[in-house]
C-alpha cells in the first residue's frame, strides 16, 4: 500500500510509565546535546484515554479513515484555551467509502490527502466536516496534488504540519512531501521533494486558488549523507500566536538520518516564503547552510510536535517506535533544547486489535486542548492493510490520549 513512510520509525523504547500521576527524574538517553541539569528531566502529569476524541473519527460513511492529522487553528493561536476556535485538520492517505453493520462495502477508495473542519474545539460529530476534491461525476480525488516545476508524473502529496501566518495576510502554509512509488514492494515508495502549499485566507475546499512552492528543505540520502526533510512540526514563537516567551520566529522541525534525529530551522513569519532567509541550528548557532544542520534529539518519529508548557518550558511529543507502541516526550528549556530524557507516557497496546497492527507518529494538538492539558493523537495502521481494513474497517484512524499537567 502507499503508506508507512513512518515505518522507518522503529527505534527507541523505554519502560512504560502508567496512567498514574507521576514525577519523573531519569538518566538522560539523549545522546545528542546531553543535559547539563535536571530542568528538562522532570515533569508531573497524569494521562488517560480521550475516548470522546477517538470516537469522533470512528465513522461509517464517506471519510472513514486517515493518518497525518495536524490541527491548525484558523485564528493563528495554537495554544490550549476555552474560547471557541475553528480548526482545520489535514490528513494524508485517506479512506473513503461505506461501512454497514461493521462490514466495509465494495467501492471504497484511498486518496492521498483530505481536510476537515472542527468548530468550537469540542469533539461533537455535528461540529466536524470532511472535504476532498471530486471529479465532475463525483469520484473522489486528493485535495492537494503536486503541480510544481519539480513535479514528475505519478508524484503525490503526503502532508506535514501547517500554520496560519498572521504576518502574511493570514494565509495558511502547509508543508507537503512529494512522494513517488518506486516498486510494487510493501514499502516501495520514496520522498523526492519538499513543497510549501499556500492557501489564501478565506479559501474554501478544494482550494482552487492554492499556490505551491518547491523548497530546498529536502536532502536525499546519497554519497554517505543522511536524508533530511523539514515540516514534521511547526512552533510559532510570536506574540501574535500567543507564545509565552515570543522571540518573533517560526520554528520548523524535521527529521535527519536513520536514527531519526530531530532538526530545526527558523525564520521570521514575514519572510516565510523567502527561503534564503531561513537559518538552521548547527548545534551552536543559526547557520544559513542546511547541510550544517545538527540534531537536537534522536529516536523520534517523522511526525511530532513541539509546544509550550504552562511553566514556560517546551515539550516534544513523538512515537518511540512502531514496534513498541510507546508515546513518548522530552522536555526542553528552549525551542531548540537542550531536551531531556525520553519520558514514555502511554502504551498504545490496546489499539493493536490485529496481529499486523502498529502505531506511529504521535503528536500534541494544543489548539484542541483545554488549559492545563495536552490532547495527543497517534495513528494506527496494519502491515497487511488491504486485507485487514476489510476485517477491521475502522482500524485506520487516529486515537487520542489526554495529558493533564500538574
Amino acid at each position: 500500500m502507499n503508506k508507512t513512510r513512518m515505518l522507518k520509525n522503529i527505534c527507541f523504547a523505554a519502560a512504560l510509565c502508567g496512567s498514574l500521576s507521576l514525577a519523573f527524574t531519569t538518566a538522560s538517553h539523549n545522546k545528542i546535546n546531553p543535559l547539563k541539569n535536571a530542568a528538562a528531566d522532570t515533569l508531573k502529569f497524569s494521562v488517560s484515554e480521550a475516548p470522546e476524541w477517538s470516537a469522533l473519527f470512528k465513522r461509517s460513511s464517506g471519510w472513514f479513515g486517515g493518518d497525518g492529522i495536524f490541527a491548525i487553528p484558523l485564528n493563528g493561536v495554537d495554544k490550549p484555551g476555552n474560547a471557541p476556535v475553528k480548526t482545520m485538520i489535514v490528513f494524508s492517505d485517506t479512506m473513503l467509502g461505506e461501512i454497514t453493520d461493521g462490514t466495509l462495502q465494495p467501492g471504497f477508495k484511498m486518496i492521498h490527502n483530505s481536510v476537515a473542519y472542527l468548530n468550537n474545539r469540542e469533539p461533537i460529530e455535528k461540529n466536524l466536516s470532511f472535504h476532498w476534491k471530486k471529479t465532475k461525476d463525483g469520484k473522489p480525488l486528493s485535495i492537494f496534488k503536486p503541480k510544481t516545476k519539480n513535479t514528475k508524473p505519478g508524484d503525490y502529496f503526503w502532508l506535514g504540519d501547517a500554520f496560519v501566518n498572521k504576518d502574511l495576510n493570514n494565509a495558511t502554509y502547509i508543508f507537503a512531501y512529494r512522494i513517488k512509488n518506486i516498486s510494487e514492494a510493501a514499502f516501495g515508495f520514496a520522498e523526492v521533494g519538499n513543497v510549501l502549499i499556500k492557501v489564501p485566507a478565506g479559501s474554501k475546499p478544494p482550494f482552487t486558488n492554492q499556490q505551491q512552492m518547491d523548497t530546498p528543505f529536502f536532502i536525499p540520502a546519497k554519497d554517505g549523507k543522511d536524508e533530511v526533510t523539514f515540516g514534521g512540526s511547526i512552533f510559532v514563537n510570536t506574540a501574535n500566536a500567543g507564545a509565552k516567551k515570543p522571540d518573533g520566529y517560526v520554528y520548523v522541525y524535521g527529521i535527519k538520518g536513520k536514527d531519526k534525529q530531530v532538526v530545526v530551522a527558523r525564520v521570521q513569519p514575514k519572510l516565510f516564503e523567502q527561503f534564503g532567509a531561513w537559518r538552521f541550528w548547527d548545534g551552536n548557532q543559526w547557520n544559513k547552510d542546511i547541510n550544517k544542520v545538527a540534531g537536537i534529539a534522536d529516536q523520534a518519529s517523522n511526525e511530532l510536535s513541539v509546544s509550550e508548557l504552562p511553566d514556560g518550558r517546551y515539550v516534544m511529543v513523538f512515537m518511540g517506535g512502531v514496534m513498541t507502541n510507546k508515546v513518548g516526550l522530552r522536555v526542553g528549556t528552549t525551542p531548540v533544547g537542550p531536551f531531556g530524557s525520553v519520558i514514555n507516557v502511554w502504551d498504545a497496546k490496546d489499539a493493536i486489535e490485529g496481529k499486523n497492527f502498529f502505531t506511529y507518529n504521535a503528536k500534541a494538538h494544543p489548539a484542541l486542548s483545554k488549559p492545563g492539558e495536552l490532547l495527543i493523537s497517534y495513528n494506527v495502521n496494519s502491515f497487511d492493510f488491504w486485507n485487514d481494513v476489510k476485517k477491521f474497517p475502522n482500524l485506520y484512524r487516529p486515537r487520542f490520549i489526554k495529558l493533564k499537567l500538574n
